[in-house]
């Protein structure tokens, strides 16, 4: 009788400090800033158990709290979550180094919690499940992109049959455009190879070094080419680019009430115990739960958070994070606006505002 296959474990990765995104992540995790209004953090978290992965491990830093807040015992999502506290950034290998108690002989998915991609996970992870029952089973499998500028990734090198030969981290001349995505499948001999590498120049064991190292002892390292997108958040130009692909996706629903005098055009997300006054509403966009929109204007690729206010203003293209407050603001785009923020104008003037700030702050533009 043949034995069924253990159950795959996840390690997502949320202890980045996030300093590409101040000041927004003085005072918040970077894994919990809302894309269409959801914390990036969760979609990694819908993508495993979507595949059947419940039983996940997080990786946690100096915002280890809210992380945990955030989170809570995974019941939500029919999960259950081991916390890891990782004290210093020492990696992402270190991160499978710490986790080597929660991990045991288990095979696993390892995820950056700050990314997201267009990608059927349960489908990725079907891949190596079925190459691992096969005559030569692969010790890992790795998700490629090509990329425009591969110097700032890690690179993998492939022969002619598509088996990866080489991994190299940051290269000044790069081998090739072919970018490791923030996804990664591994068996327990991963362990082996976290614990036989050396810290790398920066003092980080890479992840592409312990690959390598795999690759160096003759195993198997499976790769797929991803072909929909994949967008590192952690700068304002690329959450803002996740935000509006992700709002191409949403369905219209209009559980909050909206006025006689308010249009709604496109595909508009208006959530329960919100209200619409005398404005209009331009999708695709995402109105939270209790925000008041009124005599406003918000276009599209916006996402307004939960207790908002936004009132005699225009917004497009921009994320408004929870319990904020907008007044006056004669245009307001591109930008994201942390949580409980307020924004006002004492003079109104015909020129839109680029911005990015942090939680708690109050900016009054003359």
């Amino acid at each position: 009788m043949t034995e069924s296959p253990k159950p795959m474990k996840a390690l997502i990765l949320a202890g980045g400090a996030g300093t590409r995104l101040r000041p927004i992540t003085h005072t918040s995790a970077k894994q919990l800033v809302p894309v269409a209004n959801k914390p990036i953090l969760f979609y990694g978290v819908e993508a495993m158990v979507a595949a059947g992965i419940t039983e996940i491990g997080v990786i946690v830093g100096d915002t280890r709290n809210e992380v945990m807040a955030a989170l809570g015992d995974g019941s939500r999502w029919g999960a259950t979550f081991t916390f890891i506290p990782q004290d210093e950034p020492l990696g992402l290998a270190h991160c499978v180094l710490i986790a080597a108690d929660f991990l045991g002989d288990d095979d696993f998915v390892m995820y950056l919690g700050d990314n997201l991609l267009e990608q059927d996970l349960g489908a990725f992870v079907s891949a190596f499940e079925r190459a691992r029952a096969g005559a030569h089973p692969p010790s890992a499998q790795i998700l490629l992109k090509r990329v425009p500028d591969p110097h700032r990734f890690g690179i993998a090198e492939l022969d002619d049959a598509g088996h990866v030969i080489r991994l190299v981290e940051k290269p000044a001349d790069p081998p090739t455009d072919l970018a490791l995505v923030g996804v990664y499948l591994f068996d327990r001999t991963i362990l082996d190879a976290v614990r036989a590498i050396a810290p790398s120049p920066r003092g980080e064991l890479e992840i592409t070094d312990a690959i390598q190292w795999l690759v160096d002892q003759g195993k198997l390292v499976r790769q797929e080419i991803l072909t929909g997108w994949w967008i590192d958040t952690g700068k304002l130009t690329p959450l803002l680019e996740a935000n509006r692909l992700l709002l191409e996706k949403i369905e219209p629903r209009i559980d909050g009430s909206v006025d006689e005098g308010s249009v709604i055009d496109g595909r508009v997300v208006v959530e329960a115990g919100a209200r619409v006054v005398n404005s209009t509403l331009r999708g695709p966009l995402v109105i939270g739960r209790g925000t008041v929109i009124e005599n406003s204007f918000i276009g599209p690729f916006s996402a307004i958070g939960n207790g908002c206010e936004v009132r005699h203003s225009e917004i497009e293209h921009s994320v408004i994070m929870d319990g904020s407050r907008i007044h006056d603001i004669q245009r307001l785009e591109d930008s994201l606006i942390g949580k409980e923020a307020v924004l006002s104008r004492t003079q109104v003037r015909p020129r839109a505002l680029r911005l990015m700030v942090g939680d708690h702050c109050q900016v009054d533009v003359e």
